[in-house]
């Protein structure tokens, strides 16, 4: 008999990191799974908001219950170690990113947690695996209860998520079937080291792919790191404390962002980030929401992920007496930025059932008047919290 899993997945990825000789480098390891996702998810319409770090995340704490040919394909996709050091140091990255200093003070959760039904017995050194490196504890509910079971769970979710991702799991996504939920939860809040004036936003034209439309438009006047070149301006917007910042880059041409997305790869996201210098400039910036939600286990299984989705997945080493596969990954994003600063949120499903230096140069102007993309990271770890795509306000 074999029995699908379910997994909860929120927020996150990164960018790169600084490997220490003889670890790996999970950083680096998850920023080239976003970038791959995001490859996979660009030909999606309007605006995208992922957060790949919480997706592999939840994905590990699933990996470290898998064997054979299901684990070399979740390590290849996930570009992780595949071996015991990926939680050792997949752990020391979480609780790194949740100790901000004094001086920055930013809101960062990171949650996990293993919810269990009846019937199922996981091997305990799984359960002590999770819970040491991702605080994830197994939790007993009800799948026998669909509506029991999804209320608990969904209650979880907005608890951690500061009430932003709501419903995460809808009717139809578990049933009496359902084994067990994987989840990762991740909510980011903080402001901006140098706010946007309230009283100098305007609304001014947007040029979308759709058309032009009016936007409230933010400005800002500091220096901040910049780059100009290769068909695109890079600026990034430090948050409270230095750590933490946006990164936006914006396409030249006003109809570039298919380009540019088409483009993007980790080597040149690095090299634009290296060539950046502090100057003088102005910042306009649309005030922008996006609530975002989609599948994506099919864009698991495109990029290798396959064997973990079928009847010949082999997850023993979570439990020893049933077959386990992934059946469905659902993922649920929120992120708000205004002159005060960002507040984001994100949640993904994977569920299953039964039976499956500072430079001084002239002033530049950066004018977000059209489609970009955005990157909040950790400057500290390398770390990319969240990554998405602006094409209409």
């Amino acid at each position: 008999m074999v029995r699908t899993l379910v997994a909860l997945l929120f927020a996150g990825l990164f960018t790169a990191g600084v490997a220490v000789a003889g670890k790996p480098d999970i950083s680096r390891g998850n920023n080239t799974f976003a970038l791959d996702l995001f490859a996979k998810l660009r030909a999606r319409e309007g605006n995208l908001f992922v957060s790949p770090f919480s997706i592999s995340a939840a994905l590990a704490m699933t990996e470290a219950g898998a064997r054979g040919d299901t684990l070399a394909e979740m390590a290849k996709v996930l570009h992780l170690p595949g071996d015991a050091t990926t939680h050792d140091e997949f752990g020391k990255l979480i609780a790194d990113l949740q100790t901000p200093n004094a001086k920055s003070g930013y809101q960062l959760r990171i949650a996990n947690a293993v919810w269990g039904g009846k019937g199922l017995v996981f091997r305990p050194e799984y359960i002590d695996l999770t819970q040491k490196h991702y605080g994830g504890g197994l939790k007993q509910v009800n799948f026998g209860n669909p509506p029991e079971a999804m209320k608990t769970i969904n209650s979880w979710v907005e608890d951690q998520t500061n009430n932003k991702i709501k419903d995460l799991l809808r009717p139809g996504n578990i049933d009496a079937n359902t084994e067990f939920v994987i989840t990762n939860a991740v909510y980011f809040k903080d402001s901006w080291t140098h706010a946007f004036q309230k009283g100098a936003t305007q609304d001014a034209p947007f040029f979308a792919a759709t058309g032009e439309v009016k936007a409230p438009l933010m400005r800002v006047n500091k220096s901040f790191p910049y780059f100009a070149g290769d068909g695109l301006q890079a600026v990034e917007l430090p948050y409270r404390g230095g750590r933490l910042g946006m990164v936006v880059l914006l396409p030249q041409a006003r109809d570039g962002l298919a380009a540019l997305e088409a483009s993007l790869t980790q080597e040149k996201l690095e090299g634009w980030l290296k060539a950046m210098a502090t100057k003088d400039g102005t910042v306009w910036l649309p005030k922008f929401k996006i609530e975002d939600r989609m599948n994506v286990e099919n864009t698991l299984k495109e990029m290798g992920m396959r064997k973990a989705f079928t009847g010949e997945a082999d997850f023993g080493g979570m439990t020893s007496g049933s077959r386990l596969m992934i059946d469905q990954v659902i993922h649920q994003t929120y992120i708000a930025v205004d002159e005060e600063g960002t507040e984001a949120a994100a949640a993904t499903a994977v569920t299953g059932v039964r039976g499956a230096a500072p430079v001084r140069r002239e002033p530049f102007e950066f004018r977000a008047d059209h489609p970009f993309l955005f990157v909040i990271r950790d400057r500290q770890t390398g770390a990319i919290l969240f990554l998405g795509r602006v094409a209409k306000v």
